[in-house]
C-alpha cells in the first residue's frame, strides 16, 4: 500500500471516531509504514478469528448468522476483517479507548435528538382495540413487512443493467429476447402460484387407507420434483431470494408426512435452480453467468432423465415412498451444491470474476468431499471459459473486448495528448485500471502481471506494429494453479520485452534523456555561458513585460552557436515562463493534500511581480509513447531542479560581475579602504559558496546519479523498472539538492537573497565609477576637426584626469560616510555568516539523525579549512545543553 493511501485511509479512520487534536495523523502514519508486514489470511486463521470473535461477543449467534450471510454474498476481504478484530479484542487500551469514544458518541447524539425533537403527548382516549381489530392490524403490518422484502421485478433488473452496458459500449448494444420468452411462464418449468390454486378433493387424504395415502403422495412428489403443484402438497409464492416451502395437508398421516418433508428440499432446490438458469440466461448478466447457467441446465438434464424414469416405475406400480426416498438421494446433494450456489450468486449479485471467485472457493471448500469437488470444478470450468477468452486476448494481444464488464481490467477513454498539458495527467494509471470486485480470487495474485501484460502490448499496437504473443496458448482452470500463471508469466515476459525494445531502440529512450539533461540539468558549458550573455538583458525585466518569441529567437541562436547543434532533438526544447516561484511549483507537484500544503496551493497568487529570471524555465517536447516516461510530471521536476540550478548559475554570474566592476575601484586611493576590502572578502566567500554549492549539485549529486539510474536501464527487464528507475533518479536529485526539505529550502533561499541584495548593493556604488570611463571617452588622444592635439591641449586633459581622480574619491568617501556603508557591509557580512552557519547546522543534523550521508559534503566543501568548524561545535554543544538543562529543571520540581 502506497504512502498516500495510508495517508487517506488513516484521515478516514479518524474522522469516522471523531478524534480530534493529539499529535495528528502524521504519527500513526509515520508507525504503520516502519511496521508494514505482507499477511495473507489463511482459513485456518480466519476460522481461529471467527471463534474467538464468536466467544468475546454478547451474541455470538447474531455474530455467527451475520457471518455466514456475509459469506454467502461472496463479500471480498471478510476474514482479513474478522481476524482485525480477532486482534482488536486482544488490546485492552484500544477496547477501552473505543468504548469510550462510542459512549462519547451516544451522548452527543442523543443531546443533538433530543434538541431537535418536539415534545408531543399521545392523546387519551377511552376506546380500547378489540381482538378482531387487533388481528387485522397485524395481519396488514405482516404484508407490509412481506411486500418490502420482495425482490425488485426481474425485468426492472434487467433494463437496469441493459442501460448500464448500452451507455457504456453504445457501438455494441445489447441483444435482447423476444417478449415472449418472458410473457410465457410456463416455458421457466416452474411453480407457477395461483394458476391452480383450486383442487379437486372431494375426500380428505387423511380418511383414505395408507397404502392410498402413499399412493397418492408419490404422485404429487413426482409432480413437485418438475415444478409442478399436487393435489394434497402445493408450492408457496416466493418472497424475494427465500427458498421455496411448501403446504402439506394437514390430514396426512404422521409417518408419510415425515418421508414427503425429507424429499420436498429437492423439490426446492429444483425450483432456485430452474429460476437462476432461466434469469442469468438473460445476456445482460454477462457471459460467463449464462455459461454457469448453460452448464447447470446440462446438468438438470440428467435429473430430468431421473424423474422420468421414477414416473414410469410409479406408472407399472412399482414405485413406493420408500423407494422414491431411495432413488432420490444420491442427487439430493447434487441439487443442495447447485441451489446453494445458485443463492449465492444472487444474493452477491455477483458477475464475471466475483461469480468465479464465488465457484473457486466452493471448490476448495468441499476438499475431502470428491463428488461435491468435481461437480464445482465442473462449473468452474465451464463458467471461466469466456472470462478465459477475454483474459488470452488481453495478454497476447493486448486488446479488451468486454461486452459486458465482467473482465477485471477496465479500459477508460484518455487522450494521449493530453500528457502534455497537465503534469498531473495519469496516462499510464488511468488508461487501464484493475476493478477489484471482478478479479477472480485465483488471478489476484497475477492481476498487476495481467494488467501490465496487455498495457505493454497496447502501447506498441497504437503505435502502429500490430503484435501477437508467439507462446499464445489457451488457457485454462484447474486445481493447479502452475498451468494458467506460467502461461500469464510467458505471455508478461514476451510484453515486456517487447515494449522496452521499442522504446529503447526505435524511439531511443537513452538518448532523448541525454538530450534532457544536456538542458535541465545544465551539462552543456559553453551552451548556457553563450545563452544566458544573450538573454541577460531580457530576463531582468518582469515577466509581463517580457517577449517569448524574442526569448524563443534567443534561444535557437544560442543552439546554433554552440555545441548543442549536434543535438539531435534540440528543436523540441522550448522556453517557458511559469506563473509562480520555484518553491510554489515544488510543493504543487510533490503535495500529498496535508493542510500546510492545502494552503500553500489554495493561496492567492503573490501580489510581487516576478522577474523573467524566477519565473523562466525550460520545457520539452515528448510524443507518445516517450511521453509514459517523460510525462509532465516527470519534466516538472527536471524544470525544478533546472530553475533551481539556473538562479545559482545567475547569482554566481553577479558576483563575477562585482568582482569585474570591484577591479576599477582598486585604482583609485581611498580613504577608508577598510570597508572596502571587507565587502571584497564577502564577496569571495559568497562567490565560494555559490560556486561549491554549483559544484557539489553537479558533480556530487547529479553525475553519480545519473550514472546509476543508466546502468540500472541497462538491466530493466520491463518498462516499470524503467519508470521506477527513472522517478528513483528524480527524487534523489531533489532530496540531495535540497528541494524535498522545506526547512533547507527557506535557509538557502534566504542565502541566496542575501547574495544577490549585496551585489545590487555594490553595483550601485560601482556606478559612480563610470564617470571616469564616460571622462576617458571624452579624451583628445584621438584629435578634433582642428587636427591632432595640441601640447597644451595635453596638460590641460592630465590636470582633468587628476581632478576627477580626486573627485571620484572624495565623491565615494562621501557616499561611504553618509550612507553607513560601512555598516551596510558589516550587515551583509553578519546575515550572511548566520544564514550559513545555520545551513551547515541543520546539515549536520540530517546528515546525522536521518543518514543523508551525502549532504554531509556540502559541509566538507564550504569548511575545508576549519572556518566554521568552531562556530558549528559551539552551536552543537548549545543545542545538547538545552535538554540537559531542561531535564535537571524537570528533576528539581519533581523532587520539591
Amino acid at each position: 500500500m502506497s504512502e498516500f493511501r495510508i495517508h487517506h485511509d488513516v484521515n478516514e479512520l479518524l474522522s469516522l471516531l471523531q478524534v480530534r487534536g493529539g499529535e495528528g495523523a502524521e504519527v500513526y502514519i509515520d508507525l504503520l509504514q516502519k511496521n508494514k508486514t505482507p499477511y495473507i489470511t489463511t482459513t485456518v486463521s480466519a476460522h481461529s478469528a471467527k471463534v474467538k470473535i464468536a466467544e468475546f461477543s454478547k451474541t455470538p449467534e447474531d455474530f455467527l448468522k451475520k457471518y455466514e450471510e456475509l459469506k454467502s454474498r461472496n463479500v471480498r476481504h471478510l476474514d482479513p476483517l474478522v481476524y482485525l478484530l480477532s486482534k482488536l479484542t486482544e488490546d485492552k487500551e484500544t477496547l477501552q479507548y473505543m468504548q469510550q469514544n462510542a459512549k462519547e458518541r451516544a451522548e452527543i447524539s442523543a443531546s443533538a435528538t433530543s434538541s431537535s425533537t418536539t415534545n408531543f403527548t399521545i392523546p387519551p382516549t377511552n376506546t380500547k382495540m378489540s381482538i378482531q381489530e387487533l388481528e387485522e392490524l397485524r395481519k396488514k403490518l405482516g404484508n407490509v413487512a412481506a411486500s418490502s422484502n420482495i425482490q425488485q421485478p426481474l425485468e426492472v433488473t434487467r433494463k437496469m443493467l441493459r442501460d448500464k452496458h448500452n451507455k457504456k459500449n453504445p457501438a455494441q448494444p445489447i441483444p435482447v429476447f423476444p417478449n415472449w420468452v418472458y410473457e410465457r411462464p410456463a416455458l421457466i418449468g416452474d411453480f407457477l402460484i395461483g394458476s391452480s390454486g383450486t383442487t379437486d378433493t372431494t375426500v380428505a387424504i387423511g380418511s383414505l387407507p395408507l397404502s392410498c395415502q402413499e399412493q397418492a403422495l408419490v404422485e404429487d412428489l413426482l409432480y413437485l420434483l418438475i415444478g409442478v403443484d399436487g393435489r394434497y402438497v402445493t408450492a408457496q409464492p416466493v418472497l424475494g431470494r427465500q427458498n421455496r416451502s411448501f403446504i402439506v395437508d394437514p390430514t396426512l398421516d404422521m409417518s408419510i408426512k415425515e418421508l414427503v418433508n425429507r424429499i420436498l428440499p429437492v423439490a426446492a432446490s429444483y425450483s432456485t435452480i430452474t429460476q437462476f438458469i432461466e434469469e442469468k440466461s438473460s445476456f445482460e448478466y454477462g457471459q460467463v453467468n449464462h455459461a454457469l447457467a448453460a452448464a447447470m441446465r446440462a446438468l438438470m438434464k440428467e435429473y430430468m432423465i431421473l424423474v422420468t424414469q421414477l414416473e414410469h416405475l410409479q406408472r407399472q406400480g412399482m414405485l413406493s415412498l420408500q423407494k422414491l426416498w431411495f432413488y432420490i438421494q444420491p442427487t439430493m446433494r447434487t441439487m443442495e451444491i447447485l441451489a446453494s450456489i445458485a443463492t449465492s450468486v444472487d444474493k452477491g449479485d455477483c458477475m464475471g470474476g466475483s461469480t468465479l471467485s464465488l465457484l473457486h472457493d466452493r471448490t476448495f471448500n468441499y476438499t475431502g468431499d470428491s463428488q461435491a469437488q468435481e461437480l464445482c470444478l465442473y462449473l468452474t470450468k465451464a463458467a471461466s471459459v469466456p472470462y478465459f477468452e477475454i483474459l488470452e486476448k488481453w495478454i497476447y494481444r493486448g486488446i479488451i473486448k468486454d461486452p459486458y464488464s465482467e473482465f477485471m481490467v477496465e479500459e477508460h477513454e484518455l487522450q494521449k495528448e493530453k500528457i502534455q498539458e497537465d503534469y498531473n495527467d495519469k496516462y499510464w494509471d488511468q488508461r487501464y485500471t484493475i476493478v477489484q470486485l471482478r478479479i477472480p480470487a485465483f488471478l489476484q495474485k497475477m492481476a498487476d502481471k495481467i494488467l501490465s501484460t496487455g498495457k505493454y502490448l497496447n502501447v506498441v499496437r497504437e503505435c502502429g506494429c500490430d503484435v501477437t504473443c508467439p507462446d499464445a496458448k489457451e488457457v485454462l482452470y484447474t486445481l493447479k494453479e502452475r498451468a494458467y500463471v506460467e502461461q500469464i508469466e510467458k505471455a508478461y515476459n514476451y510484453a515486456s520485452k517487447v515494449l522496452l525494445d521499442f522504446l529503447m531502440e526505435e524511439k531511443e529512450l537513452v538518448t532523448r534523456l541525454r538530450s534532457i539533461k544536456h538542458y535541465f540539468l545544465m551539462d552543456q558549458g559553453d551552451f548556457f555561458v553563450h545563452f544566458m550573455d544573450l538573454t541577460e538583458d531580457e530576463l531582468k525585466k518582469p515577466v509581463d513585460d517580457i517577449i517569448p518569441t524574442r526569448l524563443e529567437a534567443l534561444l535557437e541562436l544560442a543552439l546554433r552557436m554552440s555545441t548543442a547543434n549536434t543535438d539531435p532533438f534540440k528543436d523540441d526544447l522550448k522556453i517557458d515562463l511559469m506563473p509562480h516561484d520555484v518553491i510554489t511549483q515544488l510543493l504543487r507537484v510533490l503535495a500529498i493534500e496535508t493542510k500546510q500544503e492545502k494552503a500553500i496551493i489554495n493561496a492567492d497568487p503573490t501580489e510581487l511581480t516576478l522577474s523573467g529570471l524566477e519565473a523562466f524555465s525550460f520545457d520539452y517536447i515528448v510524443k507518445w509513447p516517450l511521453s509514459l516516461i517523460i510525462n509532465r510530471k516527470a519534466l516538472t521536476r527536471y524544470q525544478m531542479l533546472f530553475r533551481h540550478m539556473f538562479y545559482c548559475k545567475h547569482v554566481e554570474r553577479l558576483l563575477c560581475n562585482v568582482w569585474i566592476s570591484n577591479k576599477t575601484a582598486k585604482q583609485y586611493s581611498l580613504h577608508s579602504a577598510k570597508w572596502f576590502a571587507a565587502a571584497f572578502t564577502l564577496r569571495q566567500r559568497m562567490l565560494n559558496f555559490v560556486q561549491n554549492i554549483q559544484y557539489y549539485m553537479m558533480f556530487e549529486v547529479v553525475e553519480p546519479t545519473w550514472h546509476i539510474m543508466e546502468n540500472n536501464l541497462k538491466t530493466a527487464s520491463n518498462i516499470d523498472d524503467v519508470l521506477c528507475h527513472h522517478t528513483s533518479f528524480l527524487d534523489n536529485c531533489l532530496k540531495d539538492c535540497m528541494l524535498t526539505n522545506p526547512e533547507l529550502l527557506k535557509i538557502f533561499s534566504k542565502l541566496m537573497s542575501v547574495c544577490v541584495t549585496f551585489t545590487n548593493c555594490m553595483q550601485r556604488f560601482t556606478q559612480s565609477m563610470k564617470l571616469d570611463s564616460e571622462m576617458s571617452r571624452l579624451t583628445l588622444e584621438h584629435g578634433t576637426m582642428s587636427g591632432p592635439p595640441t601640447q597644451e591641449e595635453r596638460r590641460e586633459e592630465t590636470e582633468k584626469k587628476r581632478l576627477t581622480s580626486k573627485y571620484l574619491a572624495e565623491h565615494v568617501d562621501a557616499l561611504q560616510s553618509s550612507c553607513g556603508f560601512e555598516s551596510t557591509i558589516n550587515k551583509f557580512d553578519t546575515n550572511f555568516s548566520t544564514h550559513l552557519l545555520d545551513l551547515l547546522d541543520k546539515l549536520s543534523i540530517y546528515s546525522t539523525n536521518d543518514c543523508e550521508h551525502s549532504m554531509i559534503n556540502i559541509i566538507y566543501r564550504l569548511d575545508f579549512n576549519g572556518f566554521y568548524t568552531e562556530r558549528l561545535e559551539r552551536m552543537s554543544a548549545e543545542r545538547n545543553q538545552k535538554p540537559a538543562a531542561s531535564d535537571v529543571s524537570l528533576k528539581t520540581s519533581a523532587s520539591t
